[in-house]
């Protein structure tokens, strides 16, 4: 091998952050969609959970990705997606339901996928497409 030839081992994905306008507002989404995330301290910026498969899901708010990029600006459209299993279609369908029942929108109700799975698309606070599915 050439000096100038370097070998580097494969980059692990460690966290998935996503930039909140309301952490409350996004919290309480999140939560509803059942994960166990701590209630923060007064103004907190940063909010993470370890999800069982060791990826942490973080949540900033747009004031501390500010902090250290000002140029910063909020993004148009989804830049990231999001997929949560669910146990069962059934499940997809009550937990669509729900959010729609407690103020979150849907952005394409539930279907039967052509791939095999019950799917459904419903949007964070922000406007964050997150995938709720199962297997049919």
């Amino acid at each position: 091998m050439r000096q100038e030839e370097q070998q580097f081992t494969m980059a692990q994905l460690s966290a998935i952050g996503i930039v909140v306008s309301d952490m409350s507002k996004a919290l309480a989404f999140y939560r509803l969609l059942g994960l166990e995330i701590p209630e923060p301290e007064a103004g907190e910026d940063h909010v993470e959970v370890e999800l069982p498969n060791g990826v942490r899901l973080m949540w900033d708010t747009e004031a501390l990705i500010k902090s250290f990029d000002p140029e910063w600006t909020r993004p148009t459209g989804s830049r990231i997606g999001l997929a949560f299993e669910c146990a069962s279609a059934a499940e997809v369908n009550a937990l669509h339901a729900h959010a729609v029942a407690s103020g979150y929108w849907s952005h394409k109700d539930p279907w039967d996928a052509f791939w095999g799975q019950r799917y459904v698309q419903l949007c964070d606070p922000d406007g964050t497409v997150v995938d709720l599915f199962a297997a049919l």
